[in-house]
């Protein structure tokens, strides 16, 4: 266990236990749960440019990872999905 010069948890580890506890205690559902509050307490706070934004970012960090070949699979899956869905 990480302890600082006083003996106590750092702040890291404590963190840990925490979690550790917690995932314990309770189910998927929990977290889904949580998850979902913590999305629509987020979409009442920040605009349609924010999201924008971070998906703009997140595409280039993508971009920077992957391949063609990567688009070209996730793409091909996204038309069967929709294909299904239509149906």
């Amino acid at each position: 266990m990480a302890r600082n010069n006083k003996g106590k948890l750092s702040r890291e580890e404590a963190g840990r236990l925490g979690g550790e506890a917690t995932a314990k205690n309770h189910g998927k559902e929990f977290y889904q749960e949580i998850g979902q509050k913590g999305g629509q307490a987020t979409s009442k706070k920040h605009s349609r440019e924010f999201y924008q934004e971070i998906g703009q970012k997140g595409g280039e960090a993508t971009s920077e990872t992957h391949d063609k070949d990567f688009y070209r699979q996730i793409g091909k899956k996204g038309g069967e999905a929709r294909s299904k869905a239509n149906k």
